[in-house]
């Protein structure tokens, strides 16, 4: 599984490769895996977009987060820094081989009270989960975004933030669905009609930031019923 978005920066080269190799590195050990991750062409998020997500959480200060994609378990580890002695992540990973891999590195961490990892596929697993969180992170299969929406609304606090990954398909999000490769035009679709509701709905606030290949930060302002949204999706 290569990372194919870390060759599709929205930002000037240039300027990606600035943001990449000026920001500061994480401890020794973070900084070690995630240069691993990088050589082995593993996806996790950009250096960029992770260091955007560290200085938030040290704010937010969140104590339940909720992950949907874990890979590696290198977003885990470093979101796990910013839970207090209470706090806990529950992650979710579809595929076999990389929750292998996260549950490996989660062990190397010593994290194992901290970050539970849940392993299928999150349509699944998402309505099987009775907790409420402060913060969620997705960075899954994109055209499962707005399907994932709903669940993930009425398991945000009030108040809550979301993190969306990788929303602008390298740009070609603003193409013409015609133009686009066929095995790519679902989520394509799916893509657009994602960011048009997010932006559109009053009981979210929304900004967009063009980072890595594009993050949509999302936070809940009220409660709402958004499983009508499932009957809409084309």
């Amino acid at each position: 599984m290569l990372n194919e978005m870390m060759d599709r920066p929205i930002v000037k080269e240039n300027v990606v490769e600035y943001m990449r190799k000026s920001q500061r590195r994480f401890d020794k050990d973070l900084d070690k895996l995630e240069k691993w991750c990088n050589k082995k062409r593993i996806p996790i998020i950009p250096h960029e977009t992770a260091v955007f997500l560290d200085f938030q959480l040290g704010l937010l200060k969140p104590k339940k987060i909720l992950e949907i994609g874990t890979a590696v378990g290198f977003s885990s580890i470093l979101m796990s820094k910013h839970l207090d002695s209470e706090g806990i992540i529950y992650t979710i990973e579809r595929h076999d081989i990389m929750s292998e891999r996260a549950k490996k590195k989660i062990e190397e961490f010593k994290l194992q009270e901290k970050i539970k990892l849940f392993e299928g596929d999150a349509r699944d697993i998402l309505p099987e989960i009775n907790e409420k969180f402060d913060f969620i992170f997705m960075d899954s299969a994109k055209s499962k975004y707005i399907e994932f929406f709903p669940i993930c609304m009425k398991l945000l606090n009030k108040g809550g933030i979301m993190i969306v990954d990788d929303i602008f398909q390298g740009g070609t999000i603003l193409d013409d669905e015609k133009s686009v490769a066929r095995r790519w035009r679902k989520i394509h679709r799916r893509l657009n009609q994602f960011l048009d509701f997010i932006q559109g709905d009053d009981a979210i606030k929304t900004t967009l930031i063009p980072l890595g290949d594009g993050i949509a930060m999302i936070q809940k302002l009220e409660e709402k019923d958004y499983s009508y949204i499932l009957t809409q999706l084309k």
